[in-house]
């Protein structure tokens, strides 16, 4: 059980970690926080009917990225106000059939459930979508420069846009096995912000984000392991430790 425990979780926290590199400077970190919640139905009726949260949360993850994509596009309002809306709708659909005697495991997740073929599928995904971001990775770095820029250089930005968001999806569908539906901004988030602290270059940063989630995740197994303390929580306050200490160093 624990190499299906530390295989899924280095994979979705280190994943999660270089996605935030890219997150950061677009300033949508906190939109992993929304969608995470927008899972919480979906990890309901996962936790009710006995089957994998991940798979539960996809849909409806990848159905609010989406809508987001598309009501930006529509409406042109900025996607933190769109990602609030998310937010609320997902908490209060969650809240209508969560039983509360699973709220626990919904909110903080419980990654100690993870079976070995379960933890496999997962890194194979883990795997696919680090690939897809590092391809697009300069094209989206561009973007968050001047999207007008981008468009002038014959860059489809709505595409990569898309594509972007779907992986950030993808990720929070996962991390939900992690660390629930209610500290998936901070998986994604506090990596990035620690890895802007420590790295000269952007090559370092998108390196340093990843492999800091999985430094935060390993340390806070061993936590896990010696306090028998839920461990998506651990995960959270490692990462943060961390980033305050990279912050003094910074001064």
């Amino acid at each position: 059980m624990l190499l299906s425990i530390l295989i899924a979780g280095m994979f979705i926290s280190g994943v999660a970690g270089y996605l935030g590199s890219l997150m950061l400077p677009k300033r949508m970190a906190l939109v992993a926080g929304p969608l995470g919640h927008l899972a919480l139905p979906g990890i309901a009726l996962a936790l009710i009917y006995n089957f994998d949260v991940s798979l539960g949360a996809f849909p409806f993850v990848i159905l609010g990225m989406l809508g987001i994509w598309l009501l930006e596009l529509k409406t042109k309002l900025p996607i933190e106000a769109l990602t609030a809306i998310v937010f609320a709708f997902g908490v209060a659909l969650a809240f209508l059939f969560l039983p509360m005697e699973k709220a626990e495991e919904a909110l903080i997740g419980d990654i100690t459930k993870i079976d070995f073929p379960n933890a496999l599928l997962t890194s194979f995904v883990c795997i696919a979508v680090f690939f897809i971001v590092r391809r697009i990775y300069p094209k989206m770095v561009l973007i968050s420069i001047s999207e007008d820029l981008a468009k002038s250089e014959g860059m489809d930005v709505k595409k990569y846009n898309l594509v972007y968001l779907l992986s950030v999806a993808i990720m929070v569908a996962l991390g939900v096995k992690v660390v629930g539906g209610l500290l998936t901004a901070a998986l994604v988030a506090i990596p990035a912000a620690t890895s802007r602290n420590l790295s000269k270059n952007l090559a370092q940063y998108s390196f340093l984000s990843g492999f800091l989630g999985m430094v935060n995740f390993m340390l806070a197994l061993l936590l896990f392991e010696i306090t028998k303390l839920p461990i998506g929580p651990l995960i959270i306050i490692v990462a943060s430790s961390i980033f305050i200490i990279s912050s003094t160093l910074r001064i």
